[in-house]
């Protein structure tokens, strides 16, 4: 049997998305440092959306760094993606994004998501995290 996902369509979202600059390993938990790309993808076919908040938080979620000046349009099927250094260890195990977007008319929710990577010793680690809706409070 397959899982059905039920597929709604909506004009505005914030997305949380986990992000780690370094995890820990080892019994003396040391860090292992990771670039993080976050991911956005509009994957409506029809219509373009409007990012209008990019913002990147450390662990205790102090915000670290504000992408956006003005907001971003991404066309149908189109992606934009931001980087965070494998070195900017700033972030923490703990470091996430705020992605807000919003449309004209209701779309298919884009897919946002972290991925890491990082390389150490000889051994590789990579592995993502999707984003998640959340309510804001105004």
């Amino acid at each position: 049997m397959f899982a059905v996902e039920k597929t709604l369509l909506t004009d505005r979202q914030t997305i949380y998305v986990p992000a780690y600059s370094h995890i820990y390993s080892g019994n003396r938990e040391r860090p292992f440092l990771l670039a993080v790309t976050l991911s956005i993808r509009n994957i409506d076919p029809k219509y373009p959306i409007i990012i209008t908040v990019v913002d990147y938080y450390e662990t205790q979620g102090k915000r670290l760094k504000k992408y956006l000046t003005e907001p971003k349009i991404l066309k149908p099927m189109e992606s934009l993606r931001y980087i965070i250094p494998e070195r900017d260890k700033s972030g923490g195990s703990g470091a996430n994004f705020i992605v807000e977007w919003k449309s004209d008319k209701p779309v298919n929710t884009p897919i946002v998501e972290s991925v890491m990577i990082g390389t150490q010793n000889q051994q590789g680690v990579s592995f993502t995290s999707r984003g998640r809706k959340i309510i804001t409070y105004e």
